[in-house]
């Protein structure tokens, strides 16, 4: 925080290994996996708190994490001068020869960050979610109600409640009297018996509360020693967590279109969704607000091209690419090159892929490298794609970094 202000320390959990966004989290991990063209994950994060002031920023890692390090340490290089940082930490087996056991044991293997900052408050945010938010309100709500947590909670159908950890708030609507994990068949809320508050992933602490909480986590031999399935259920029982509701929360240049806007994109599903909210004209979530942008690294590239009668529509194109052919509805990566004839429609294309000369590419997540020959078909025959690639619940086709397609 600026000075003179709480002293607040930022941890992000970026450690998860992703199962169900295979094959995109096949060598790397979640957080590092592309956004919106140009964007890693993390950025969303690692952007809403460094907009809000938190500054000093610890990133722990384990799983398959060394291109989300080198994007950590070549893009988010904060002042020196002012003592401000972000920096990866990976697994460093403080407490064992042994690796994280869960989120919880994670930032207990790494409390010597909090030792050597001695913060008031530790906001720990998660790595791979799609969103705007000013922690500022959250951190203010949270030192007024002097708990011991606060956990930003945004309202969801019950339907979908098995994704989320629940939270059911007190009747003064502030307080957490239930902690559920994944739960199948939660209450709904008062005021709409369809929907529940799922936790969005970020908690503020007083330091106090994590450390003493984190110990009692450790020696209980029955915890899954994670936030959300350990730590938060236990200060709840204690009567120490708190409720911040994020519809309630504000960041500048927004509009009414993408406020409150929250994605969890865990999911090849999800992650093709939250694509498509971006390229409306009027778009659920808005890239362009310079008001509170969405920091990244930014490539020496020269400006995108289109030749030889190429045309794009309702799409993403970044800088470096060659488009001579038709793409609609689509993101398009730095690098990517689509020949003459070729037809992209409803696609997320990462860096550097390749479509040849008359070929189609529909509904199909992409990642870095992939070359698509000349008249080859991704999304035409859906048997055949099923044979030789994955495709998801909802029909969407990906392809792994650099995987052949014949």
């Amino acid at each position: 925080m600026r000075r003179g202000g709480p002293s607040v320390l930022g941890i992000v959990l970026a450690g998860g290994e992703g199962k169900r966004l295979m094959p995109l989290t096949a060598d790397r991990a979640k957080p590092a996996v592309t956004f919106g063209g140009t964007y890693r994950l993390v950025d969303f994060v690692l952007s809403n708190l460094v907009n809000g002031d938190i500054l000093r920023i610890c990133v722990l890692t384990q799983y398959k994490s060394h291109s989300l390090d080198r994007h950590i340490t070549t893009t988010w290089r904060m002042s020196n001068l002012l003592g401000n940082y972000v920096t990866p930490v990976p697994a460093q087996q403080r407490l064992g020869p042994r690796w994280y056991l869960g989120s919880a044991d994670a930032i207990l293997q790494s409390l010597n960050l909090i030792y050597d900052e001695r913060p008031e408050y530790v906001a720990v945010f998660g790595a791979d979610h799609v969103y705007r938010m000013d922690p500022r309100q959250m951190l203010a709500q949270h030192i007024d109600s002097g708990a011991g947590v606060t956990v930003a909670g945004i309202r969801v159908p019950r339907t979908e409640s098995s994704s989320f950890g629940v939270i059911t708030p007190g009747s003064d609507g502030q307080t957490v009297e239930r902690f559920l994990e994944k739960p199948t068949d939660p209450p709904g809320l008062p005021d709409d018996p369809d929907m529940v508050f799922a936790s969005m992933g970020n908690y503020i602490f007083t330091t106090k509360a994590l450390i003493e909480a984190l110990r009692r986590d450790a020696e209980d031999e029955a915890s899954v020693h994670d936030m959300g399935g350990s730590i938060l259920p236990q200060l709840t029982d204690r009567g120490e967590a708190a409720l911040y509701d994020f519809s309630a929360n504000h960041v500048p240049g927004e509009t009414t279109r993408d406020q409150g806007y929250w994605r969890d994109v865990g999911t090849l599903d999800a992650y093709y969704e939250a694509h498509m909210d971006l390229i409306a004209e009027r778009p659920a979530f808005n890239l362009y607000n310079r008001s509170w942008p969405i920091y990244t690294h930014s490539y020496q590239l020269s400006p995108a091209r289109f030749n030889a009668g190429g045309i794009a529509s309702e799409s993403i194109i970044s800088a470096g690419c060659l488009v001579r052919g038709q793409v609609t509805r689509s993101v398009l990566s730095p690098g990517v090159v689509v020949d003459p004839g070729a037809v992209v429609q409803g696609s997320v294309l990462h860096d550097n892929v390749h479509i040849g000369r008359g070929a189609v590419v529909r509904g199909a997540v992409l990642d870095k490298n992939v070359e698509v020959p000349p008249g080859a078909t991704i999304g035409v025959n859906p048997e055949r794609d099923a044979e030789l690639y994955t495709v998801s619940k909802g029909g969407v086709i990906a392809l792994g970094k650099g995987q052949l397609v014949t």
